[in-house]
C-alpha cells in the first residue's frame, strides 16, 4: 500500500486553481466538483435513496396488494407503469419499497464494520506488540473462509431476516477494514510529527484523537466506500437464497427469486430488480473511485 494522503503541517496549505491557498479538504471538494462521473454517480445514489425514503408518497399502489387477473402484466400497462409481478402486485411500488431493505442491508453493515474495524485497526497499529498480535491473529481467522461462504454460513446459522443479514455482513466486512486501518496506522505511527507529539508529552488518547485519526481516516473511509457496492450485491444474494428478507417483504434480491420462474412468460418485468441492483452497485463503485482520486489515496 502506498503512503496515504495525510493532513499535517506540511500539507495544511495547498495551491488552488487560482493560486490561492487551499486546505486538504477544500482541495478534495474542488476535485469532486470537477469530476462529472462522480457527481453523476452521487446524483443517482441520491435519487435512489430519496425514492426509497419517500416510497409511501411516490408509490402508486400498496406493495402487498395483488390481483390474480393482472399477474405478470407487461411494462406500460395502464395503471402499472412497470407492470406487475407473479401475484399481480405493482412492480414500481415494490421496487420503491424494496430499495428500503436493500439499501439498509447494503449500507448499515459497512457503517458498523467501519466503526468496529477502524477502532480495532487503529488500536492494533498504534499499540503494537501484544495488542497488535492479539487483534490481528483473531482477524486472520476470518480470512480462512471466502467472504461469500462466510456470509452464507453466518446467515444460515442465525436464520433468515434483514437483521441477521446485517450482522452477517458486518462480521464479513470488519476484518478487511481492520487490516487496512492497522496497516495505515503502523505507517503513520513512525512519522516525525508523531514522534514530536510524543516528545511534547501528549497522552495516548490525545495523540490518537488529534493526530492519528486525522491522518488515517481518508484511506480507511475510501476503502470502506468500495465495500458498499459489494454489500448491496451480497445482501441481495442472501435474500435470493432465502437467507435475507422473507416474503411478502419487498426486497430486490427476494423479488429476483420469486420472479425467476416467470422470465419465460414476461421477459422484461423479472429483470427490473436486477437492474436496480446493478445501478445501485455501479453508482457506489463510481462514487468510491471518485473519492479515492479526490483524496489522492492509493489502495
Amino acid at each position: 500500500m502506498a503512503e496515504p494522503a495525510v493532513i499535517h503541517a506540511t500539507q495544511e496549505l495547498l495551491e488552488g486553481p487560482a493560486g490561492t491557498p487551499m486546505s486538504y479538504w477544500q482541495l478534495v471538494c474542488w476535485r469532486l466538483r470537477r469530476d462529472t462521473v462522480t457527481l453523476t454517480a452521487a446524483a443517482v445514489i441520491l435519487c435512489i435513496v430519496l425514492s426509497a425514503v419517500l416510497a409511501p408518497s411516490l408509490a402508486p399502489h400498496k406493495p402487498f396488494e395483488g390481483s390474480i387477473r393482472k399477474r405478470l402484466a407487461p411494462i406500460g400497462t395502464a395503471g402499472h407503469l412497470l407492470g406487475t409481478d407473479e401475484q399481480g402486485r405493482d412492480m414500481l411500488s415494490r421496487l420503491l419499497f424494496g430499495g428500503r431493505l436493500s439499501l439498509t442491508a447494503g449500507v448499515v453493515p459497512v457503517c458498523i464494520a467501519l466503526l468496529v474495524g477502524s477502532t480495532l485497526g487503529i488500536l492494533a497499529g498504534f499499540m503494537g506488540r501484544g495488542v497488535n498480535m492479539l487483534i490481528m491473529r483473531i482477524i486472520d481467522i476470518f480470512y480462512a473462509f471466502p467472504s461469500v461462504l462466510l456470509a452464507i454460513a453466518i446467515s444460515g446459522a442465525l436464520g433468515a431476516g434483514v437483521g441477521n443479514t446485517i450482522i452477517a455482513l458486518s462480521i464479513v466486512f470488519t476484518p478487511p477494514i481492520t487490516r487496512i486501518a492497522e496497516s495505515v496506522t503502523t505507517q503513520v505511527r513512525s512519522w516525525e510529527f508523531m514522534e514530536a507529539a510524543r516528545a511534547s508529552g501528549a497522552g495516548t488518547v490525545a495523540i490518537i484523537r488529534h493526530h492519528m485519526i486525522a491522518n488515517v481516516l481518508a484511506p480507511i473511509f475510501v476503502y470502506a466506500s468500495t465495500l458498499v457496492s459489494v454489500s448491496v450485491i451480497l445482501a441481495s444474494g442472501l435474500s435470493f437464497l432465502g437467507l435475507g428478507a422473507s416474503p411478502p417483504n419487498a426486497e430486490w434480491g427476494l423479488m429476483l427469486n420469486t420472479l425467476r420462474q416467470s422470465i419465460y412468460v414476461n421477459t422484461w418485468v423479472p429483470i427490473l430488480p436486477g437492474v436496480m441492483i446493478f445501478l445501485t452497485s455501479m453508482a457506489f463503485n463510481l462514487l468510491s473511485d471518485g473519492l479515492r482520486d479526490a483524496m489522492d489515496v492509493r489502495l
